[in-house]
């Protein structure tokens, strides 16, 4: 078998041991074709002591186009000349045949971009796996759910389609780099199912690690910005509410009653059933706290 070269692009920012984790994680592939990691460095001042020559090539850069995730992804994206593109955050770990496998699955199906696999959260040192119980994810899927199992360090896309007039480089618009894989992952998905490994070959660290975790606002404004770009996403009744009710606790956990009460509105008109809502009212007359619901939630491997 002909197996294509990959390049494995890795954003970071201020995680030195974490992001060696990842790198270690990529280079301990089991993996027959070429293989180079792209480790991009976002403001931050880059330690090029991890770049490397020997085994699995490892290039350390600069992200010199928006600042963020998303502008640190396309940096990688456009320095790499291999046939395909994967990317892991510098908090995640891939597990040894994770390439493999899914170079493999993408190779069977011709005319098919891209890849995912399930993973596994890893949260307060418990592991909980989360599947699709899938193998093929369309549009009408990921605008009903975001569907966390796809995670953005379990991508693999031609990288041809990445950079010509197809699905495109990462959105850099995306308010502060969020939701820019669900966004990436629906364009794709326009031209072609997303080819799905249902085995957890990614761990996944949830937690105060995440440079997001409790960016509310910035949450807020991300989510209104999928609701625009897409309108797969408020055609689909169930896929609003979820939305909306997202909106609610967020705008319920920075304080803002009146904003969240609005929202909540909006997801009872989509679809009265969505559970997201009652805990925006909860936390609302003060009788949860979105934080607390959350970390519950984090256990079991499932966020709001």
């Amino acid at each position: 078998m002909n197996w294509p070269s990959v390049g494995v692009v890795i954003p970071t920012r201020n995680r030195p041991e974490l992001v060696r984790k990842a790198i270690a994680s990529v280079r301990d592939q089991r993996y027959p074709g070429e293989l180079k990691i792209l480790v991009v460095y976002d403001q931050t001042e880059p330690d090029y002591l991890l770049a490397s020559t020997e085994d699995v090539q490892v290039l350390v850069l600069t992200n010199w186009r928006t600042s963020g995730l998303a502008g640190a992804r396309n940096t990688g994206i456009l320095a790499l000349d291999t046939e395909y593109v994967a990317f892991c955050d510098d908090d995640d770990q891939w597990l040894p045949d994770k390439l493999r496998r899914q170079v493999a699955a993408l190779l069977a199906e011709p005319d098919s971009e891209f890849a995912t696999c399930a993973i596994e959260v890893e949260y307060e040192g418990r592991c909980t796996p989360r599947l699709a119980g899938r193998s093929r994810v369309t549009v009408g899927e990921l605008a009903r759910s975001r569907m966390a199992m796809l995670h953005s360090s379990s991508f693999l896309i031609r990288r041809e389609a990445l950079t010509a007039d197809a699905v495109g480089l990462v959105a850099e618009d995306a308010p502060g780099s969020q939701n820019e894989d669900w966004d990436l992952l629906l364009r794709a998905a326009r031209r072609a199912p997303i080819v799905h490994l249902d085995e957890p070959l990614v761990r996944v660290l949830w937690g105060r690690s995440s440079h997001y975790a409790y960016e509310y606002a910035t949450k807020i404004s991300s989510l209104r910005w999928m609701m625009q770009r897409h309108p797969e996403i408020s055609g689909c009744r169930p896929g609003a509410a979820r939305v909306y009710g997202q909106l609610a606790c967020w705008s319920a956990a920075s304080g803002n009653r009146s904003q969240a009460w609005q929202f909540s509105k909006e997801a009872v008109r989509a679809n009265w059933k969505e559970p997201r809502t009652a805990i925006a009212l909860a936390a609302m007359t003060g009788a949860v706290k979105v934080e607390n619901v959350l970390s519950a939630l984090h256990k079991r491997g499932r966020g709001i």
